[in-house]
């Protein structure tokens, strides 16, 4: 029995939101050795300028690339060359996939690459933050893909739904959306099991779950729903809830942009800001510190603000932009800890910056990194 003749998810409330990752996978985009066929794009391209048309950001992560670049080729493959066939197609099938994106979608696309590198070395996750902040701001649409052509396997990411959820929680979003070929999760694999029942909520994480999601995912696609699930888990420790849902039906769609879900929602294990803040507070800090005087240690603990350069005095010991460091208050006799956060800059960078103004900072060290020195959502009192 096929999925679309089990039980069907009934509506439930979709959590409210700002700003999600929309992850489209290979199975909607992509026909076998076909390339990249409109079929399903129309109905997601739609959900996409509802949303904007709501005031919603959306970063989009599709797979597809190496689909696309094999329907560019007839040739097969030389043997032992797997690793260099795929690197090759996903080379040729970017440029097709932004392409095809374009094609469906009212505002400019960006194409955003990444490695496993760029989100382990602190200074490049960031710059890759700031970067897509940057293109929300500006109302594009960036797309995300892993950067297959330069990744090696025992540094790749893994499969788009899990750099689906890595890309939801450096964007700060409120929600990861995954759209397949399934309406959603079952409690046994649909496609052999006739009396297998939709599963709508999950609370919790189980390795009976995991299990019983197993099972390879489509032909053109590299993961399966327990994949899915491993990428809701990890959006879920992150404190972002997941819906996964069918991208193949128009009403599922047209119902997700009016707040009411069919399919499965996977609930967050604790508040977003609740998750970061408890992670500022217990993530190990650098030795050095931040100086500040009283008027920018008052902005920051009475009024909330982020910390600019103009309230610094100074840097004790060294530190990496990237690094979480205390903020000490000094001033008439007064030395006390008042915060700590992720500071944007170095400690030579503060010390060269440190009682300007934030339009300075270009003219002082010849880049920037934005007008603050330590962002609001990067920092908890202490």
């Amino acid at each position: 029995m096929s999925p679309a003749a089990t039980p069907a998810f009934g509506a439930q409330a979709l959590p409210a939101w700002k700003r999600a990752v929309l992850k489209v996978g290979s199975s909607l985009l992509a026909d076998g050795g076909a390339g990249l066929i409109p079929d399903n794009l129309e109905g997601i391209a739609r959900f996409v300028s509802d949303s904007h048309a709501q005031g919603r950001q959306l970063v989009i992560v599709s797979s597809g690339a190496v689909a696309a670049g094999r329907a560019i080729t007839c040739s097969a493959p030389a043997a032992g060359a797997a690793m260099a066939e795929r690197q090759a197609m996903a080379a040729l099938g970017q440029v097709q996939l932004m392409g095809f994106w374009q094609r469906f979608l009212e505002r400019p696309v960006a194409q955003v690459l990444l490695t496993h590198d760029d989100m382990r070395n602190r200074r490049r996750y960031l710059n890759a933050r700031a970067t897509l902040g940057e293109l929300l701001r500006r109302g594009t649409v960036p797309i995300v893909n892993e950067n297959d052509t330069v990744s090696v396997d025992e540094l790749k990411l893994g499969d788009n739904d899990n750099l689906a959820a890595i890309v939801a929680a450096l964007v700060d979003a409120d929600m990861l959306l995954i759209a397949s070929d399934v309406d959603g999760l079952y409690d046994r694999d649909p496609r052999g099991n006739p009396d297998a029942r939709p599963v709508e909520a999950v609370a919790g994480f189980t390795a009976e779950l995991l299990d019983s999601a197993a099972g390879p995912g489509s032909t053109a696609g590299t993961g399966g729903m327990r994949t899915k699930l491993e990428a809701a888990q990890r959006a879920s420790r992150a404190g972002i809830g997941t819906a996964l849902f069918s991208g193949r039906r128009p009403e599922v769609l047209e119902a997700l942009a009016a707040g009411r879900l069919h399919g499965t929602l996977v609930q967050p294990g604790g508040s977003r800001v609740t998750v970061r803040k408890h992670w500022l507070h217990n993530a190990p800090a650098q030795p050095g510190a931040i100086l500040v005087d009283p008027g920018a240690a008052l902005a920051v603990v009475e009024q909330g603000a982020s910390l600019l350069p103009g309230g610094v005095l100074g840097a004790e010991d060294d530190f990496n932009r990237g690094d979480i460091v205390e903020l000490q208050l000094r001033g008439e006799g007064v030395s006390r800890r008042v915060a700590r956060g992720v500071s944007q800059y170095s400690a030579a960078d503060v010390r060269r910056i440190a009682g300007h103004h934030s339009r300075d900072i270009d003219a002082l060290l010849g880049y920037n990194y934005g007008g603050t020195i330590i962002h609001r959502d990067d920092l908890v009192l202490t």
